[in-house]
């Protein structure tokens, strides 16, 4: 009563000092999600500013657009299959959600060799589309894309092209390190001292995050 009492004596700005100086904790949900929320908060909007103006500077140039179609096409069989490549990565990378997903809900069971088997598959799904694309930037290379110009029009479309394919393709590779760490503490048993899978959760929150994005991309770069 007499701590009752105190409290409501002091003013709300005291009361919120106290709070803070105390880690206080206003709503039930834990650090480490709420710091990756406000992270994943903030790379959206990092991914809207590109997307935003890959739009804007598309709409505007005077020059001819390249066709998605044409240019990530692959030569097999004697003919030309536009966006064969482009379509196999986002399958992989879908597929790895999936996978994530599952590793999730082994975690919250505590089921260490099925948590530690889909991550490391997630993070080898995450490798395989890292690599589809270090080959797709080589073929463009090679055909002479560059950031300040094209062999097919607009030299706007190298710049676009390489920063938000680059920046996506960083988050990805920066996942699976991220995946592979936590696997690997999931497997020593770090976290069932812990005695909370929680950071597996985390995990998958930025992974569902890389996967969503890149539907973002794979529909205003490629298909468009």
């Amino acid at each position: 009563m007499a701590h009752d009492a105190q409290a409501a004596a002091m003013s709300p700005l005291a009361q919120v000092a106290g709070d803070f100086s105390t880690d206080k904790q206003a709503f039930s949900v834990p650090w480490g999600k709420a710091m990756m929320w406000i992270f994943l908060l903030s790379d959206t909007f990092i991914f809207t500013c590109f997307l935003t103006s890959y739009m804007n500077v598309r709409l505007s140039t005077l020059s001819d657009w390249p066709n998605p179609s044409q240019v990530f096409s692959l030569h097999i069989g004697g003919q030309d299959i536009p966006l064969i490549l482009i379509a196999i990565m986002t399958f992989v990378l879908i597929t790895s959600s999936g996978t994530m997903a599952m590793a999730v809900n082994y975690g919250y069971r505590r089921n260490k060799r099925n948590t530690v088997l889909l991550m490391g598959a997630t993070a080898l799904l995450g490798a395989t589309f890292v690599s589809m694309q270090a080959f797709e930037w080589t073929k463009l290379i090679m055909e002479g894309v560059r950031p300040w110009e094209n062999p097919w029009g607009a030299p706007q479309f190298g710049s676009a092209f390489f920063m938000i394919t680059g920046f996506h393709g960083l988050h990805v590779s920066a996942g699976v390190i991220y995946l592979l760490v936590v696997a690997n503490r999931v497997r020593t048993g770090f976290y069932d001292k812990r005695g909370s899978y929680e950071m597996v959760e985390i995990a998958g929150l930025y992974w569902h995050f890389v996967d969503l994005v890149w539907v973002f991309i794979f529909a205003f770069f490629y298909l468009w």
